[in-house]
């Protein structure tokens, strides 16, 4: 939980580039700018050692950031990763117009004042290798999806062939990642029990499991309203005066989100409490993309619920009840 602000407290906000990182303190209104590698961070971390920071929030960059990230957890000082379009929308409020690395960093610090964001926290080694597993497996999906529908439009054999020895590879790939992402977890004691709840429950996978433990670790540590939100499946009100706007679904972790819907689509044909819960909803009439996502939510409410208390699907008293 982030420690209350004070009109005194030190802000310090990071811009990342591949190449150097802009630093710029709440007390100053010059930019200090460090080398984006160990000597650089080793330098910024030596600056902040006597300062003892309130907050410091740093723009996730694509993954440049991480390496930042963790020595400056490692180090014990409360980090926030920021998501750099609500930095650029709280820039624009401001009346921020220009865009500079420099004017970017003061901008992270007026973010560390307003926006109070999550604190990160230290991971394991295991669970960055596990993230990184997972990212990887599904960007060779994606590819193997774009090549299997380039396929279907190729009319020269020569063509099919030469796509075809990508698919093969990269069908081998994926089944090597999917080995490795079971071997890590199985390792993990932790993991290893986060992913014998999870599957535990019908219509969830190992690539749902893995997906969840690697990118959504703060399942079972939240409200279930927390966890829909930061999933992306919380309906948000669109309100004005007498307008009553239709709720819909936004931000959130779309890798999570994507292999929730389909592991729901599952649930709502095999797994009791879903689907009676589904067709509820269906015969009060409610559309389809309304049932869907409502299935979602409920799916990780019960997930959330189920991480907490460490039971597993058949424990539960709703199942045991249907």
């Amino acid at each position: 939980m982030n420690a209350p602000l004070t009109p005194d407290s030190l802000l310090i906000g990071i811009d990342v580039a591949k190449d150097k990182l802009d630093v710029a303190r709440s007390d100053a209104s010059q930019v200090a700018t460090f080398t984006n590698d160990p000597a650089g961070i080793r330098q910024l971390l030596k600056a902040l050692a006597d300062d003892k920071p309130a907050l410091i929030v740093i723009e996730a960059t694509g993954g440049y950031e991480h390496d930042a990230v963790a020595a400056l957890l490692n180090a014990g000082l409360p980090v926030a990763i920021a998501n750099p379009r609500h930095v650029r929308h709280l820039a624009k409020g401001l009346g921020i117009t220009a865009k500079t690395d420099a004017i970017d960093a003061h901008v992270l610090v007026a973010y560390a004042r307003h926006a109070s964001p999550r604190l990160a926290e230290k991971r394991s080694k295991n669970s960055v290798e596990l993230e990184a597993l997972v990212t990887c497996r599904r960007q060779l999906q994606m590819i193997q999806t774009e090549q299997t529908n380039r396929r279907a439009m190729t009319r020269s054999a020569k063509a099919r062939k030469a796509i075809d020895a990508v698919l093969k590879t990269l069908a081998g790939q994926i089944k090597n990642l999917d080995e490795q992402i079971q071997q890590l977890i199985e390792s993990d004691d932790d993991m290893a029990d986060r992913d014998r709840i999870i599957r535990s429950v019908p219509g969830l996978g190992p690539v749902t499991s893995a997906t969840v433990i690697a990118e959504l670790g703060e399942i079972g540590n939240m409200d279930r309203r927390q966890a829909a939100a930061l999933i992306g499946v919380a309906p948000y009100n669109r309100d004005s005066g007498k307008f009553t706007g239709q709720r819909a679904i936004r931000g959130g972790r779309a890798p999570v989100r994507s292999v929730l819907y389909m592991a729901t689509l599952v649930a709502m044909r095999f797994n009791p409490v879903i689907k009676t819960f589904a067709q509820r909803l269906l015969d009060a009439g409610k559309k389809n993309k309304v049932v869907i996502v409502a299935a979602m939510r409920k799916l990780a409410a019960i997930l959330n619920a189920m991480l907490r208390d460490g039971l597993e699907w058949s424990q539960l008293n709703l199942v045991k009840n249907a």
